[in-house]
């Protein structure tokens, strides 16, 4: 597989870097978490005015119609800056998960929002996948009853797609426009809030049922770009780090000379610059692999899920080991990407069984 981007796309992503280093610097990060972890003025920018979330969705319903890796592209950037916008919620998952599951006409008008702007997120247990809220009939519509402890976006968006367990033990897809959300949770990461959502008999329209009578494996099949679109930020996140630990230890002077030139500390740096271009590499061929549709597509997610996860924590932990003290700090930055690194770390499983699960599959077709 050629993993060199084309033109096109060094463009789309340049370009992106270029904008998210003037908007979404150390000081307009602070600015953001001060006010809930959300960046309205940012989000406008990149979503109404540069449609960024219309990348992958299809032409007829008003996006550009262009592929997975793109998107990763968009969200690699996203991720590196820890860019407090609701990008990874609208485009990697709520967007692939309408344009699978939902029929028309909904399918269309939901994606149509989605690319001219409006932020939307999916109300999941993403750390099980468990669907804790269930979904029945009633004389003028539905009846959804459950809690979601997290929902990442929340309190930025304009609709929530939740999935349900239907009576008969199948799954729904209901439409929650414009919900009423609890405030945001503090949370571990600062820059990417949520907000818990408590569903206690809500009652909704007929028209509220965007699918019915799915199993859990559309879901999850559906869920592929969300979990390529994670990882796609855990490395922006690693690359990040690093960025930020190579700033300072060129500018840090000990016994007369930059740190940076310590041949201990370079072999550090070097460690890093290595697994951030493994991580890079296996992101760009599983959406590559993504898009062309293979049967093995999981098990280049979960090798991806799991190398991210552990990348992105590793380069957080050396960003603050070689900061030295002013490391663990809040007003230094190594922390923030920590707390990416933890907050995301069993998005979609744990490493562990992230790697349990390619054990699996490759162990299973041996024997």
């Amino acid at each position: 597989m050629n993993l060199d981007l084309l033109p096109d796309q060094i463009f789309m992503r340049d370009e992106a870097r270029r904008l998210l280093a003037e908007r979404a610097g150390p000081s307009a990060l602070r600015r953001a978490i001060e006010s809930g972890g959300f960046d309205r003025a940012l989000w406008q920018t990149v979503g109404t005015e540069l449609g960024w979330c219309a990348v992958a969705i299809p032409e007829e319903a008003g996006g550009l119609g262009l592929g997975s890796l793109e998107a990763a592209l968009l969200a690699e950037e996203c991720g590196r800056r820890l860019a407090p916008v609701p990008f990874w919620s609208s485009a990697c998952a709520v967007a692939p998960v309408v344009a699978a599951l939902v029929s028309e006409p909904a399918r269309s008008q939901l994606l149509g929002r989605i690319a001219g702007g409006e932020a939307a997120a999916l109300a999941l247990d993403l750390a099980t996948l468990a669907i804790p809220v269930a979904a029945g009939r009633t004389e003028n519509g539905w009846r959804l009853d459950g809690r979601i402890a997290n929902v990442l976006d929340a309190a930025s968006v304009g609709y929530i797609i939740v999935p349900a367990r239907m009576d008969d033990g199948a799954l729904g897809l209901f439409l929650l426009d414009r919900p009423m959300i609890a405030p945001v949770n503090p949370g571990f990461d600062l820059t990417w809030p949520s907000a818990p959502m408590a569903l206690d008999d809500v009652s909704l329209p007929p028209q509220a049922a965007l699918a019915t009578g799915l199993g859990e494996e559309e879901l999850h099949r559906a869920l592929r770009v969300a979990r390529l679109g994670l990882a796609a930020t855990q490395v922006g996140a690693a690359q990040g780090a690093l960025d930020i630990t190579l700033a300072y230890i060129s500018e840090r002077v000990q016994f007369g000379r930059t740190i940076a030139s310590f041949q201990a500390v370079k072999h550090r740096c070097a460690v890093l610059v290595v697994e951030i271009a493994e991580a890079r590499a296996l992101l760009y061929g599983a959406a590559g692999l993504l898009d062309d549709g293979p049967a093995d597509v999981d098990m280049e997610l979960a090798a991806l899920g799991a190398l991210a996860s552990e990348v992105v924590f590793r380069a957080a932990e050396e960003a603050i080991q070689l900061h030295g003290g002013v490391g663990n700090t809040f007003e230094y930055e190594p922390h923030l990407y920590l707390r990416r690194a933890q907050a995301t770390a069993h998005l979609f499983g744990s490493a562990g069984e992230k790697l349990g699960t390619l054990a699996d599959a490759i162990f299973g077709a041996a024997a």
